[in-house]
C-alpha cells in the first residue's frame, strides 16, 4: 500500500520540543519506512547543514528542513516519536525515492525539470538563492564572471555545482566534495577562493561560533532555488496532503517560527514562504 493511503489527515501539529525533532536513527528503516507500516514515516534528511539538518553528538536531528520535516508528518498522523530519519547527501536523493527506500526527501532540495523526470514534488516551501561564502577579508568576488580562473568549491550532485558548470562560470577551477564541511575546510586554509552553494546554508556555516567572524556571505544570488518535499513520481495523493501540511505550517505561523529559531542566529533574513505551486495540474 502506498503511504498516501496508509496515513489519514489527522491534524496534529507535533514537535519535539520547540525546535528539536527526536526519532528512530537513520540506519532504522527495516527496509520499508512508512509504505509498508502505517505509523511510521522514513523520510530522508540532510544531517550535515547546520540551522538546516544536523546531527548532534547525541543522535538528535535538528534544524529547520527537520522542523518542516517533523510539522509534515504531523499532519500525515506520524509523530516525531515515529518518524525514521535517513540521513542522505546530494547526490542520492533522487536514488532513495526510485527505490522507495524512503516516503520524503525533505533535504534543502531544489525543484528542477531534470528532477522532476525521475521523482515528483510538493511545495515549495523555502525559496533560497546560490550564494558564495568567501573569506571575511576577500572582496576580489562581486559576481559570477570574477569566478572564471578561480578555484572554487561546492558540493557533488547540487544545483549549486551544476550551475557554475552549465552557465554561471564555465572557466572557473571547480571542485567537489560529497560535504560542504570539506569545502570549508578548504576555503580556511586558502586551498579554494570560495565555496558555493545556497545562501540558506552557507549562513548557518558562517553564523556558527567556531566560525563567527572568519567568512562571509557575498550576497549575489545567483540562482533561484525552490526547496520542494521530493516525493515518488506521480504520487499525487501524497503530494495533496504534504501541501496541505506545508499551507498549515505558514499560516499558523509554524513556519515563521522555524525560520526565527534556525537562520535567525547567523543573520540571515531569508524571502517570504512561496506559493505552493507544485500541484501536478495545469496552471
Amino acid at each position: 500500500m502506498r503511504m498516501s493511503r496508509a496515513v489519514t489527515a489527522a491534524v496534529a501539529t507535533v514537535l519535539c520540543g520547540a525546535a528539536v525533532a527526536c526519532g528512530g536513527s537513520d540506519g532504522d528503516t527495516g527496509g520499508k519506512g512508512g509504505r509498508g507500516d502505517r505509523s511510521t514515516l522514513t523520510i530522508a534528511v540532510r544531517d550535515d547543514l547546520p540551522g538546516i539538518g544536523l546531527r548532534t553528538p547525541d543522535g538528535v536531528y535538528e534544524g529547520f528542513d527537520i522542523d518542516v520535516a517533523t510539522y509534515v508528518a504531523g499532519r500525515l498522523g506520524v509523530p516525531a516519536s515515529r518518524i525514521k530519519w535517513k540521513a542522505t547527501v546530494p547526490a542520492e536523493r533522487e536514488n532513495l525515492l526510485v527505490r522507495g527506500d524512503v516516503d520524503l526527501v525533505i533535504a534543502t532540495y531544489s525543484i528542477t525539470e531534470q528532477r522532476k523526470r525521475k521523482v515528483s514534488f510538493a511545495g515549495p516551501y523555502f525559496l533560497a538563492h546560490q550564494d558564495l561564502l568567501v573569506r571575511a577579508d576577500d572582496r576580489s568576488l562581486r559576481s559570477a564572471t570574477d569566478l572564471n580562473g578561480r578555484k572554487l568549491c561546492s558540493v557533488t550532485g547540487s544545483t549549486s555545482a551544476q550551475n557554475v558548470k552549465n552557465k554561471l562560470a564555465p572557466d572557473a577551477d571547480l571542485q567537489e566534495f560529497s560535504s560542504p564541511t570539506e569545502c570549508l575546510t578548504g576555503l580556511e586554509n586558502k586551498a579554494v577562493d570560495a565555496l558555493t552553494n545556497d545562501d540558506s546554508i552557507l549562513a548557518g556555516f558562517a553564523g556558527q561560533r567556531q566560525h563567527r567572524g572568519k567568512f562571509r556571505l557575498a550576497g549575489l544570488r545567483l540562482s533561484d532555488e525552490r526547496y520542494g518535499v521530493g516525493i515518488a513520481k506521480e504520487d499525487g495523493a501524497l503530494r495533496r496532503d504534504v501541501n496541505r501540511a506545508l499551507a498549515s505550517m505558514v499560516s499558523d505561523g509554524s513556519w515563521d517560527k522555524a525560520v526565527r529559531t534556525h537562520f535567525g542566529p547567523g543573520g540571515y533574513v531569508p524571502e517570504k514562504a512561496p506559493k505552493i505551486d507544485e500541484t501536478g495540474e495545469p496552471g
